[in-house]
């Protein structure tokens, strides 16, 4: 098996477990931080809050590792574009994960404070546990900010590239850039309470999307017309190296 035929199989996997870990972080942690006894909640259930924090990770690890792989086979193809999803997604977009579990991590021994203190001091740490969730949704929304510009040069990468078919790029254009003012923008202003049908329209496409690219990646990797072509692009001509050689013998 070659490079790029494993690289695809590694890209698509991760892709599929980055995917299944984010939505089992939301199952786990919903029913907890949408009650409005929400400490006494994290206290009853620490292994829980715990684990829907690993699964952000685990989200956040396996998404980051995407772009590094293909940094090799994209650089080929734009490396400009290359570069700035391995600035985006491997870089940034890692970065409002671990603030994203470490608000839910600290949200377990402020609940056991609140448990344990008195009337008087209740209404202080449901104001920190509060400020805490707001940090992890904050942690969220950047999230829904970083991640759609670093796919968009993805896929424009992908799209140029023709590494996949192209009606698989364009559906992910469609997609991020339908995630990106559903859930980013309209974040950042404050429309958080969107009815439940918005909200599938703006995530499900590139959920969807980014479902059908794993397979397809794991099924039939990078198209080997695309391969040969960024590898054409990367080494020099016997031209070139004959022009290099005279100019330097020169």
């Amino acid at each position: 098996m070659n490079t790029s035929r494993m690289t695809a199989i590694l890209v698509g996997t991760l892709f599929i477990i980055g995917t299944v870990a984010g939505i089992l972080s939301v199952v786990v942690t919903a029913p907890i931080s949408e009650a409005p006894d929400f400490l006494t909640r994290v206290a009853a259930n620490e292994d829980r809050v715990a684990l829907g924090a690993l699964l952000v990770l685990i989200m956040g690890f396996a998404l980051a590792l995407v772009p590094v792989l293909m940094f090799p086979i994209a650089k080929r193809h734009n490396e400009t574009l290359a570069l700035g999803y391995v600035v985006f997604r491997g870089g940034l977009e890692t970065v409002t994960y671990f603030g994203w579990a470490i608000s839910w991590l600290l949200l377990v021994p402020l609940s056991q404070a609140y448990v344990q203190a008195g009337a008087s001091d209740a209404s202080n740490i449901q104001a920190l546990g509060a400020l805490l969730l707001k940090a992890g949704a904050t942690s969220g929304m950047l999230t829904a900010i970083v991640f759609p510009l670093g796919a968009l040069m993805f896929y424009a990468l992908l799209y140029q590239s023709k590494l996949i078919p192209r009606w698989i790029s364009v559906w992910g254009v469609i997609g991020v850039t339908l995630h990106l003012a559903g859930t980013g923008l309209a974040g950042m202003f404050g429309l958080t309470d969107l009815p439940m049908i918005v909200q599938l329209v703006v995530v499900l496409p590139i959920l969807i999307q980014e479902m059908v690219m794993a397979v397809w990646l794991i099924a039939k990797g990078f198209c080997p017309s695309a391969i040969v072509s960024g590898s054409a692009k990367a080494e020099p001509s016997d031209a070139q190296m004959s022009a290099a050689t005279l100019s330097t013998t020169g």
